[in-house]
């Protein structure tokens, strides 16, 4: 038996990067947690932009929004106070932003090797507290994957092969959609019960409680009669003997 949590994220989300460590907060706590089994599923925030863009962050962000880069930056800094609260570095200058669709698909290939969640902290750690950027430079992308325990030679022949795991990160997303995603993180737990936002742990801990009682729900008892026991067996009461006339 085993509760399959599904997260769909974007390397460009900062709120992906702090819902993961919250989950995994909530799931150290989780008495079954050897039986969860965590796969991150892709979705793209800007699917549009160029393979090889890349773009600051607090310009983009400022763009997005209609509000000026000091509120940008002002942002960047409230995230950063709630990404130390979690124990995560975070540089609020200097990063920046870009397609993220290669990276989803390495994400593919590193589940295949059993090294998706160590991929995805190297790929976190690198745009979010390195100071190297990480978008739009293929070798660069390289260089993290290598980090993170998988094979170079294999990583470059994914990226050099546009279509290698291209239709597993589409799959994702349009399941996304199926579910009604508009925004990552998005948590869906044995594809029952979703959270949408890096919430606080104890919401991903109530999520990981409700869906291991579904698959291991409470016994009813539809009758309760005379059983024996530790204490011995219930004896039960003698009928008085009836009278004769």
């Amino acid at each position: 038996m085993a509760v399959q949590v599904e997260i769909w994220t974007d390397i460009n989300c900062p709120f992906c990067y702090l819902g993961k460590r919250r989950f995994e907060q909530a799931l150290a706590g989780f008495d079954h947690r050897d039986q969860v089994r965590v796969v991150h599923r892709s979705f793209e925030l800007d699917p549009t932009l160029p393979a090889d863009h890349s773009g600051p962050v607090v310009e983009h962000i400022a763009e997005k929004y209609g509000i000026s880069p000091a509120q940008a930056a002002a942002n960047e800094r409230g995230i950063a106070t709630q990404a130390e609260a979690a124990g995560l570095p975070y540089r609020t200058e200097g990063r920046d932003f870009g397609n993220s669709f290669d990276m989803h698909r390495l994400l593919h290939y590193a589940l295949a090797q059993d090294r998706q969640d160590d991929l995805l902290d190297a790929l976190y750690q690198s745009n979010f507290a390195d100071e190297q950027p990480l978008f739009g430079n293929r070798e660069r992308l390289a260089e993290v994957a290598a980090s993170a325990g998988l094979d170079a030679a294999q990583v470059r022949a994914v990226l050099d092969d546009p279509e290698a795991y291209a239709d597993d990160v589409r799959s994702d997303e349009q399941a996304a959609a199926q579910f009604g995603a508009r925004g990552v993180p998005f948590f869906v737990f044995d594809r029952t019960y979703a959270v949408s936002g890096a919430q606080p742990p104890e919401v991903f801990a109530q999520a990981l409680e409700r869906a291991w009682a579904d698959q291991a729900p409470a016994l009813q008892v539809l009758g309760d009669g005379e059983a024996c026991g530790s204490d011995g067996c219930a004896v039960p009461d003698a009928e008085p003997a009836s009278g004769h006339s």
